[in-house]
């Protein structure tokens, strides 16, 4: 079933805990969604991914209906993000735990350093 990127970005919203600081840009045709400034999901016609790593990562996969994401049956599975089971995405109690462990696995950012002149 292909999805709507904006009625995925309605439903992450819906779903993410209230204090999680959320963005979206348009990526590629989709959409992608920050957490506190740093990519966690992807929204696209394919469905809503979580971008997740280790056990993270496997526990999902192993969630009925849940598959790596691949845009393109050409491209390789992604070892990082996870699409989430459709039936989650209208079930808040399903889907806001993933949102937290997806938001919890990002990584710091860099600090940024200056270049001399």
């Amino acid at each position: 079933m292909a999805h709507d990127p904006k009625i995925l970005q309605a439903q992450l919203s819906k779903a993410a805990p209230p204090d999680l600081d959320l963005a979206f840009r348009p990526m590629f045709g989709g959409i992608m969604a920050y957490a506190d400034g740093k990519a966690f999901a992807s929204l696209s016609d394919v469905g809503l991914a979580l971008k997740l790593s280790g056990a993270d990562y496997a526990e999902l996969l192993g969630a009925p209906g849940a598959r790596p994401l691949q845009y393109t049956p050409s491209m390789p599975p992604s070892k990082s993000y996870v699409v989430v089971p459709d039936a989650w995405l209208d079930d808040r109690d399903a889907l806001r735990p993933w949102i937290v462990r997806g938001a919890a696995n990002l990584k710091p950012a860099a600090p940024k350093t200056r270049r001399a002149k």
